[in-house]
């Protein structure tokens, strides 16, 4: 079974957890998250977490209820009940939370400080790559190549 840990060490060189800050614009949100190719931001308030957008609160919250990006805040579209998970906790676990909850993106927070994302994608990868795995192993022990 694999960990947070791990499975943040195969994404690619750049990790970075893009934040944007509460005050901030759903415009400028939806910009950064469209330059970095990304689907979520951690909200932030100072150095303190306040939440999380997503293109999904975008959608949901401001194109749906016919406001304007560049006048709302991000604090009136995000959600405050962030769920994180802690390095040492494994993909089943995230993939259970993200189930659950209903959620695609889930912060890694590691003591008190902010150290990754994972999202539904990053889960996929690495269950094709686990079974891949495995099935390359049960092959080769039928194909009797096994000591």
């Amino acid at each position: 079974m694999t960990s947070v840990a791990q499975l943040l060490k195969t994404k690619p060189n750049d990790t970075t957890v893009y934040t944007i800050g509460i005050d901030d614009s759903v415009y400028d949100a939806i910009k950064l998250m469209a330059e970095k190719g990304i689907g979520a931001l951690v909200v932030t308030e100072g150095e303190r977490i306040a939440g999380i957008v997503t293109e999904r609160d975008y959608a949901r919250k401001v194109v749906l209820m016919d406001r304007a990006s560049k006048a709302t805040p991000v604090r009136d579209i995000m959600s405050r009940a962030v769920r994180f998970v802690r390095p040492d906790q494994s993909t089943d676990d995230c993939m259970a939370l993200m189930t659950e909850r209903r959620m695609r993106h889930l912060p890694v927070m590691e003591g008190e400080r902010l150290v990754g994302m994972v999202s539904i994608g990053d889960l996929v990868k690495n269950i094709i790559a686990e079974q891949q795995f495995t099935i390359a192993q049960l092959e080769s022990y039928i194909h009797g190549e096994h000591p």
